[in-house]
């Protein structure tokens, strides 16, 4: 996906309630309109616990006005839990691009004409010292493995969206997911395609 045109792309995260994924998409799209100026929509779907429910946030990103703004068949799924990656993985567009957390998500089934990249999210934010901001992880892995947004543009909006004390530890989060991304992804797990 590095390289492609970007006129138009369909994303969709998705995990359980208190991971932040309604923030990640957030900056997503943020990053794409205001420090890329480019369009972008987000819309975000979640279940009535406070945590713990399933969530989604879907934004898409285009070069052109967006007639439509709902994501109909994501180009990139970012699943950060079993039930996200379940439910949603086999609506990815072929040729789209799956990246999961290998700590919380079980690769059990095959899924065809999709690149597969899995890595250690939660673990590598449990290393920073704090767990929740796995979603800047993926945030950063996503970010260097698709190229749907500059490294560049994600930081700003994350400066630019994050309470003032927690930038530092966002940013380092981001670009722990963007180190992972260029070495591969971790444990063994990088990219597969099946046919």
């Amino acid at each position: 996906m590095p390289g492609a045109s970007k006129q138009k792309v369909q994303v969709r995260l998705a995990g359980f309630g208190g991971q932040g994924i309604i923030l990640a998409g957030y900056i997503l799209g943020k990053a794409a309109a205001i420090f890329e100026k480019r369009h972008a929509v987000l819309t975000q779907s979640y279940g009535p616990e406070a945590r713990g429910g399933a969530c989604s946030a879907d934004v898409v990103i285009s070069d052109v006005p967006i007639h439509y703004p709902k994501v109909s068949t994501p180009d990139i799924l970012a699943a950060m839990s079993e039930e996200a990656f379940h439910t949603y993985s086999h609506g990815l567009a072929r040729g789209g691009v799956l990246l999961t957390d290998s700590v919380l998500v079980q690769l059990d089934e095959q899924l065809e004409g999709v690149e597969i990249r899995s890595f250690p999210a939660t673990r590598l934010a449990e290393q920073l010292g704090r767990r929740i901001v796995a979603n800047m992880v993926m945030l950063g892995f996503l970010t260097g493995v698709t190229g749907a947004v500059s490294p560049d543009a994600m930081r700003e909006a994350i400066k630019s969206t994050v309470p003032a004390g927690t930038v530092e530890l966002n940013l380092k989060a981001f670009d722990q997911g963007l180190e992972q991304a260029k070495q591969g992804g971790a444990e063994g797990a990088g990219a597969s395609t099946a046919d």
